[in-house]
């Protein structure tokens, strides 16, 4: 399995494309695509059928996997994108933590 620098749950800003700059909560990560799915980005339209749980079908508006590598993970406490390192507690925990500030990042 593929390590990735984003958990399920981050906030995360974007980094190139067409949503550049925006920000947006982990709904999923792929760790062998290397991808994840962020919410309010990289949305896409899907063309939707009618069936039993939605009788109209219609167009929808979706988010489609993005690349790991255009993410970085928005710290809590300076609010800005930051570079994540690792460190290992006192009690032998490893956490992820805030280059900037190292504040934790792990709740």
């Amino acid at each position: 399995m593929e390590k990735v620098h984003i958990k399920k749950g981050d906030t995360v800003c974007v980094l190139s494309g067409k949503d550049k700059g925006k920000k947006g909560k982990v709904i999923k990560v792929f760790p062998r695509k290397k991808k994840a799915i962020v919410e309010g980005v990289n949305m896409a339209t899907k063309h939707q059928k009618p069936t039993a749980n939605m009788p109209q079908g219609g167009i929808l508006e979706i988010e489609v996997p993005i690349y790991t590598s255009k993410l970085m993970v928005v710290c809590g406490k300076c609010n800005k994108p930051a570079r994540v390192g690792h460190k290992a507690l006192a009690d032998g925990s490893k956490v992820r933590i805030c280059k900037k500030c190292e504040e934790v990042l792990d709740r």
